[in-house]
């Protein structure tokens, strides 16, 4: 039998094998078939495959959920930008901010932040150049703004790339997982056909036996 190990695989642009098609299953398993060796390699490697395809499909989920927090913070440190700048205009906050003061002054900026999924409060923020990122690991830093932004279009550029290529390997992985289930069946079914093979040539094999003895 041809071992898939001992042959060279080909690999998509991440790294994960490609399956190989058994196309004919007498030539795969050889002279010397060893059925259960090749269906227990095809188990293991669908094993492979479909744990790959649980961690992918957790990290494509945690993507989908981190790139909306990543954009709305940057549209809300843009915004900030903008105002200061002056480039923003009352009449244009899209943020579900309020805004106060005496006509003729900068309006004082009212917004609610999440402190809780469903506790909100209330805050007046003061004009200022620094905004605070959480970083994960309840790790928070400080940053100017122009870097705060330049930092979260890094992160945002870099999660959406990361998102496309779990997608890719998504299909990627579920077409070898098919690939794998086919050869699986197309063994199985081949040693079924030969085994009955086998026995009705034995049964012939004997009733000629028999007559030829009588």
């Amino acid at each position: 039998m041809a071992s898939a190990a001992a042959t060279t695989q080909e690999r998509n642009a991440r790294g994960i094998p490609k399956a190989p098609f058994i196309a004919d299953v007498a030539e795969f398993l050889g002279a010397e078939p060893e059925v259960e060796a090749a269906l227990k390699e095809f188990q293991a490697a669908l094993a492979k495959y479909r744990y790959m395809d649980h961690n992918l499909a957790q990290r494509r989920r945690s993507l989908e959920d981190k790139i909306p927090d990543i954009k709305k913070t940057l549209s809300m440190i843009e915004f900030l930008r903008e105002r200061r700048e002056g480039t923003k205009s009352d009449d244009e906050d899209d943020l579900d901010l309020d805004n106060e003061e005496d006509a003729g002054e900068k309006k004082a900026l009212k917004t609610t932040f999440e402190l809780n999924d469903t506790l909100y409060a209330e805050a007046e923020l003061e004009d200022t150049d620094t905004v605070y990122l959480w970083l994960g690991a309840n790790v928070m830093l400080s940053y100017k703004i122009p870097e705060a932004i330049a930092l979260l279009k890094s992160k945002l550029e870099s999660a959406e790339t990361s998102l496309t290529n779990v997608i890719e390997d998504l299909e990627f992985l579920r077409e070898q997982i098919t690939v794998m289930e086919v050869n699986t069946a197309r063994v199985y079914n081949w040693d079924v056909k030969r085994r009955r093979e086998l026995r009705e040539k034995e049964a012939i094999e004997g009733v000629s036996s028999t007559k030829e003895q009588s």
